[in-house]
């Protein structure tokens, strides 16, 4: 594996996040040859390790190179009081420091520093309380990258990975916001991010909209009009699309090994599935960005937090997915 210098977020103070991040950090293996550079509060950290029962060494630092390769060190990120923060509660503190913790991260992206980075769960509300004006994580992240093309996310679980064409909008809103254009960018998304895993020839599902994908028109006409086409052209570049196929049968295939990815129409379409396949551990990936971002696909568990009860398997997988992708970017 290159050597690579991959950033970890702390998550919102009040959830779990900060625990999680000193129990992957214990288990990581001694011989990855990544520098680890935390990005955070100290004291927050510390209290996270104290809530794991995890005593390992995370020396502060002011600069990334002053970690030696392998290594783990913390940069001082945003400044967080401690006394402030109400564990299991969302805060605009919380949120601020958040969105701070972003900043920092893109920014070191953005100057060649980190190559990539991974950040444990934020919760929304403490986000939005916070000042994020954008609909959710991954177009703040992507303005402060500086990012102006298409974005989406994308979730894996199980060695199978799945997007959509809408996300956080309003199921009402969905079929008129099915377009060609956004199913294209979305398949493409998904062709292109498997690549960057590793994996040579990614085979594609694509789900239809309407119940037993329209019914010949039965039932809508979204994928006669607009999915087909959609799958035709990005079949005409080269990429390994099939669909559209009902929504209630396209996981079955995927399960079964057909496809490595599916493409769905709209939020819950995919994420159901996918959590029922694998809860615990669910990685999101912010897709189509110029570096690698990538977080578990569970929140930040206000009801748990602060009683050391919280599974890693999640941010371990994030963290793996991470340094497959960083690793598979430095090699090509």
């Amino acid at each position: 594996m290159p050597h690579s210098n991959l950033g970890l977020l702390l998550g919102d103070p009040s959830g779990i996040g900060p625990e999680l991040c000193a129990k992957l950090l214990e288990e990581r293996s001694v011989g990855e040859p990544n520098r680890v550079i935390l990005i955070g509060e100290p004291s927050l950290f510390e209290n996270g390790k104290k809530v794991a029962g995890v005593d390992l060494e995370a020396p502060v630092v002011e600069h990334i190179r002053e970690i030696p390769e392998g290594r783990i060190g913390m940069l001082q990120g945003p400044e967080l009081q401690m006394d402030v923060v109400s564990v299991g509660e969302a805060s605009e503190t919380c949120g601020r420091y958040a969105l701070d913790s972003f900043r920092r991260a893109s920014a070191l992206c953005k100057s060649g520093e980190l190559d990539g980075f991974c950040f444990a769960p934020m919760n929304k509300k403490s986000l939005h309380l916070g000042g994020n004006t954008h609909e959710d994580d991954l177009r703040f992240v992507a303005e402060e990258l500086d990012h102006q093309g298409y974005c989406c996310e994308l979730n894996t679980t199980k060695n199978l990975w799945t997007t959509r064409v809408t996300s956080h909008i309003p199921l009402k809103d969905v079929a008129g916001l099915i377009t060609e254009e956004g199913i294209v960018d979305a398949v493409k998304m998904a062709h292109h991010t498997l690549l960057d895993t590793g994996l040579s020839h990614p085979r594609i599902g694509v789900a239809a909209l309407n119940p037993h994908a329209g019914d010949g028109g039965n039932f809508g006409t979204e994928e006669g009009d607009i999915i087909v086409p959609a799958v035709k052209r990005v079949q005409e570049e080269g990429i390994d699309a099939l669909g559209p196929y009902p929504a209630d049968t396209v996981f079955v295939r995927a399960q079964k090994g057909d496809f490595d990815a599916v493409v769905t129409m709209y939020h819950d379409q995919g994420q159901i599935a996918m959590k029922l396949m694998g809860f615990d551990h669910g990685v999101t990936v912010l897709g189509g960005l110029p570096v690698p971002v990538t977080t578990p696909a569970h929140g930040t568990a206000f009801d748990i937090a602060g009683q050391g009860k919280a599974n890693p398997d999640a941010l371990k997988a994030a963290w793996k997915v991470l340094q497959n992708m960083v690793s598979s970017r430095l090699a090509s």
